[in-house]
């Protein structure tokens, strides 16, 4: 009697799958697509302002990485909109874009299928801005005031709910809240899931709503924030000697995560490949990372490991840079542990010293740089480093963008908790 033949739920076998970026979207407080904010970035072009959402006079921070022109209803539709909270608007949008970036216009030529199309895009605050707007009116007019949509308007898993509706995409959805670590670990798992064989498409990203007042206040009051309000186009400073904190900012940045094969036979268009990811654990302090970046310096170790990579391979590093005092010495070690004599080699780049950190949202726009970098060689500065910190000694592109083709580059986020995460994307070798 023969063996019957094993299951497999139509997925391929193994071995893995390789997976590439296909399409990018972004919304960030430097333009509301990714060709406004990749020039932003490159130009080392701030997009950080007093803020103007809610009254700021006399407090100790003053300055955000506000969004700025974006029509979200005239994009998604007005009645569409009443019922979406802006953290959900904000991914909408950057999905949009990557879709179409991705060859996937809805309506025109090949889609997805459905049971094989993933969505993987967390949040680290969700929305709160909505709490906060349907509490006040709870005190204001009583429960009958309350928004029909208070409460989906601000679950963390349903601006993925609601993309999936929106593109019809049946397949596995993972929604990933895990602080400023988020984006990342949303891309990672993602191309877990393709390579497995257990989806062919994956939206992945993170995505951001947090200036709000008591989002705004409760970092203040812990005095992680730049105070430079006279100058706030330079408040958010990675790896500088003056850096007082980091700077809050809104957004999302989202990958269009796809079987390599799957992208072949339909002709698109390949920004790179990802090939490792890994995230450990400070099991440090709730907020501060481990000073010597043990569990960051061990997040990039297995990642490199997983991809097959020795550490003299990469060439560009985009930084978590919180422009915090804690933060920038610690990845900078961590750096230096992973790569040796290599790291001075290395092009590291804060971005944040423009766009601000996006939070939950920032692995996402800093995974959209890092495949730009890959695209088109160039790797963006690290913005208002003026003044080298004496512990940050490595090279982070300061004055200007740099011609330098990277092959291959990874992309750090850390966030509170002590949680990690590390991309490492490659160049596209056909």
């Amino acid at each position: 009697m023969s063996s019957p033949e094993p299951i497999t739920m139509g997925y391929p076998p193994y071995p893995p799958r390789r997976v590439v970026v296909t399409g990018l979207g972004a919304v960030t407080p430097c333009g509301n697509d990714v060709p406004t904010t990749w020039a932003s970035m490159v130009a080392g072009r701030s997009g950080i302002t007093r803020i103007t959402k809610f009254d700021v006079e006399g407090a100790q921070c003053q300055v955000g990485g506000e969004v700025k022109g974006l029509d979200a209803g005239a994009l998604l539709g007005k009645r569409e909109i009443r019922r979406l909270g802006v953290f959900m608007q904000y991914a909408m949008i950057a999905s949009d874009e990557a879709l179409a970036d991705a060859g996937y216009a809805r309506g025109k030529g090949p889609w997805p299928e459905a049971n094989r199309f993933g969505v993987y895009v967390g949040s680290g605050f969700g929305g709160t801005l909505e709490v906060e707007d349907n509490h006040r009116t709870l005190f204001k007019e009583g429960m009958a005031g309350v928004s029909a949509y208070a409460l989906t308007m601000a679950l963390i898993n349903l601006a993925a709910g609601q993309l999936a509706i929106r593109y019809v995409a049946r397949g596995p959805s993972l929604v990933v809240a895990t602080a400023c670590a988020t984006g990342n670990h949303s891309i990672g798992e993602a191309f877990r899931l393709v390579r497995s064989g257990d989806a062919d498409v994956v939206i992945a990203g993170g995505t951001e709503a947090p200036l709000c007042p008591s989002g705004f206040a409760s970092f203040m009051s812990m005095r992680a924030m730049s105070r430079r309000n006279d100058d706030p186009a330079t408040a958010s400073r990675p790896f500088d000697r003056d850096r007082d904190g980091f700077v809050m900012g809104e957004g999302a940045g989202i990958l269009v995560v796809e079987d390599a094969e799957h992208a072949r036979r339909r002709g698109a268009r390949i920004y790179c490949e990802i090939v490792g990811y890994a995230m450990t654990t400070d099991a440090h302090h709730i907020t501060a990372p481990a000073p010597d970046g043990e569990g960051a310096a061990r997040c990039m170790a297995l990642a490199l490991a997983g991809a097959r990579l020795r550490p003299e391979e990469v060439q560009h590093v985009n930084a978590h840079g919180t422009s915090t005092p804690a933060n920038d010495p610690s990845e900078t070690a961590a750096i230096r542990t992973v790569f040796g004599a290599h790291a001075a080699s290395l092009l590291v780049s804060g971005t944040k010293g423009v766009t601000g950190h996006l939070l939950g949202a920032a692995g996402g726009v800093e995974a959209v740089a890092t495949a730009k970098a890959l695209e088109t060689g160039l790797v963006p500065p690290t913005a208002n480093l003026a003044n080298p910190d004496p512990q940050c000694d490595l090279d982070y592109v300061a004055g200007g963008a740099r011609q330098a083709n990277p092959q291959v580059a990874i992309s750090n986020a850390f966030g509170f908790g002590g949680t990690n995460a590390t991309l490492v994307l490659r160049r596209w070798d056909g």
